[in-house]
């Protein structure tokens, strides 16, 4: 049986040189792991409204795309995941967690400090070759 393919995306938000970082919850898959914060496609959406909407549902905040960065897939045990990952920056709003544990903002070369999920990697590589 084919695992299912689950299309998301998501955003490496600058600000002042520094990158945000959010830490997954407990009690959801890769929890304590970190990511560039997003989440699903939904039907009809194109991959940058959706992260408009998904920052907004689970920061409160408003964020501006500036660039495509990459895209990875990666095979979990619930499904192929495969991320568009953009950069952007915050327009209003302070990244409220509202479904995530903890986060940071690094310089890019510390990055590599966090346990990143591993769909996030190829980004956080991408990230440092700029």
């Amino acid at each position: 049986m084919s695992k299912k393919v689950i299309n998301v995306v998501a955003a490496a938000i600058e600000k002042d040189g520094l990158i945000f970082c959010a830490q997954r919850p407990e009690g959801k898959s890769l929890a304590g792991f970190w990511e560039f914060p997003g989440g699903k496609l939904e039907e009809g959406e194109t991959p940058e409204e959706a992260l408009i909407r998904e920052i907004k549902e689970e920061f409160d905040s408003e964020i501006e795309i500036i660039s495509y960065l990459n895209e990875a897939s990666y095979e979990y045990d619930f499904g192929i995941v495969t991320m568009k990952t953009y950069l952007s920056k915050l327009i209003s709003g302070d990244l409220e967690l509202l479904e995530h544990q903890d986060s940071k903002w690094l310089p890019v070369d510390r990055l590599k400090e966090l346990n990143w999920a591993p769909v996030d990697v190829p980004a956080v590589e991408c990230l440092q070759k700029k």
